[in-house]
This record gives structure tokens, sequence and C-alpha cells, in this order.
């Protein structure tokens, strides 16, 4: 639930605590150039959601073009796409190329809605699967336009964990910038196994339907990441790659080191002096944070 009673530096005392007792001294910073983003529907998407709109399918390679294409530096494949209009990333339909591409190492998935049959079968290739998580069904409304809730994402998060590693994703802010099903997320993930939470956060994308909208306040931010330390004390939690960046990520990233994050994904410059301040000791990674 929300603390909106206690101060925010007492929080992130609280949270820093938390993590001093449960975790050793030590920070991931991730730059994952060595995993390649592939998407097997290329820049299509049946849903063009409210925040995105496609536009982020631009920047990731057709999954004919990884197969072809000269081998670079990538050790791992980041695999998503376009959402079908049942909320899925059609993964099955490439099934023999995602095969191949699996032989040349570990995939990370972002299946969307899967039934509990399709995560048996995408167990098959998958080191682990990003599921975004969400909490709120007008949420879902608005920002996916699908006729689904929150009983759908957890049935499907249930089914992948049966049979794969699963790494749950917050996006603080979905809806346009406002905070609203995220702490239910907390909660309802309260009563599943988590072995892992990797937090995202709202930036407006120019094209979309939210372009106008502003990222949740740093302070919120920092609230629910605190949040999250205190109702997980023992998970890993992640501060992943999908945030805005400049002044904001600055502040929000020294924050989540004081909220107890373990990991950061491509943090501000300023965040590895803040974290030698606290004691940290850092090492530095090259693949998907889920990875």
């Amino acid at each position: 639930m929300p603390q909106k009673d206690i101060n925010l530096e007492k929080l992130l005392d609280q949270a820093w605590q938390v993590r001093q007792a449960f975790f050793p001294d030590h920070i991931e910073f991730t730059a994952p150039n060595r995993t390649l983003s592939v998407s097997v529907t290329g820049n299509r998407c049946a849903l063009k959601c409210a925040h995105c709109n496609g536009i982020y399918l631009q920047q990731m390679v057709p999954l004919e073009q990884a197969l072809s294409g000269k081998r670079g530096r990538e050790r791992s494949f980041l695999v998503s796409g376009g959402f079908t209009d049942q909320g899925k990333v059609p993964l099955l339909e490439r099934w023999a190329e995602l095969e191949e591409l699996a032989s040349r190492g570990p995939l990370n998935l972002h299946t969307g809605l899967v039934s509990e049959e399709e995560a048996r079968r995408l167990s098959e290739i998958a080191r682990v699967v990003s599921f975004d998580f969400v909490g709120d069904n007008e949420t879902i409304a608005a920002v996916y336009g699908l006729p689904f809730t929150v009983e759908h994402y957890l049935a499907s998060y249930r089914g992948l964990q049966k049979h794969i590693s699963v790494i749950p994703h917050i996006c603080i802010g979905l809806n346009g910038g406002v905070i609203k099903g995220e702490y239910k997320a907390l909660e309802i993930l309260k009563g599943e196994a988590v072995e892992a939470i990797s937090m995202i956060i709202f930036r407006p994308t120019e094209g979309t339907v939210f372009s106008d909208r502003l990222s949740p306040p740093v302070e919120e931010t920092a609230r629910f990441i605190a949040t999250a330390r205190l109702m997980f004390p023992r998970t890993p939690l992640y501060l992943g790659c999908m945030r805005p960046g400049g002044h904001y990520r600055e502040m929000v990233d020294m924050l989540a080191l004081r909220a107890g994050v373990n990991k950061i994904v491509l943090p501000a410059p300023e965040t590895r002096r803040q974290a030698v301040e606290l004691g940290l000791a850092i090492s530095i990674s090259e693949e998907c944070c889920s990875l």
C-alpha cells in the first residue's frame, strides 16, 4: 500500500535498512550492449498502445535480419514485438526461427498475455520471460485498449511461473504518468512466487496518445520503489532501461539507490559516485537485466 503518511526521507531510510539487512553491499550496473533487441513483427503492432504506438519497435532488429545478418557482439537476445488484438506477442508463429535464435544465445521473451500451454511451449526455448504486470483494469483499457482485466494478467503470470523463470515488470506511471494500479500490482505479487521485480518508468513519447503527459513526479516514483523494497525485503529489485533521461534520471537513480534497488540499467553518471558514498561495491554487466 502507498506509504503516503511517511516522510520520504524516513521511508528511504527504512528501505535502506531493509536492503542492508538482507543483501550484501553490492550494486550491479548494466549496460546491455551484448543483448540484441529483436522484434518478431518488425514495426507492426495491432494495438498501437497509448504510451508506445509501435514507435519503440522501430529501434529493434527484425527477427529475419537478426538471423541473416552478420553476428555482432551480442551474446543474448531480448525478443519482443507488436501485440495482437488479444494482447499477445505472436512468438509461436515464428517458432522455427526462434529455435534457431535460441541456439545462438539465451532468449529473454516479452510474451504479453499467454495461456498455460503457450507458456509451456515457450519454456522450451526461453531462458527467462519479461512479463508486463498491470494492477488496474482502467489502465489496461486506457493504455492497451484491451477488454481484459487484472485477473487475465495474473493468470498469465501464474501460467508462466509453472514452467519458466519470469520477471514481472511494473511500469511506474503507465497510465499517462499517473501512478494508479502500481501499488495494487505489488499487493497482488506479494501473494505469488516472485524471484525479482523490474521497475520501469513512463516517459512521454512523441507520436503517441500520451505524448503531452508528464512522467510521474520523482518523489512519487522514489516512494513507490522504497515501498516495493519494504514489501519485498528479500527480492532483488531492478530499475530497468525504459525510463526518462536527463535530470529526471539523475534524481531517480540516486533515490533508487537509497531505496535499496539491486540493479540499475544504464545509470546516470552521478549514480556511481552515490553508490560509492553509500558503501556499495559496483559490478558491471553487459546483458539485459533480466538475464
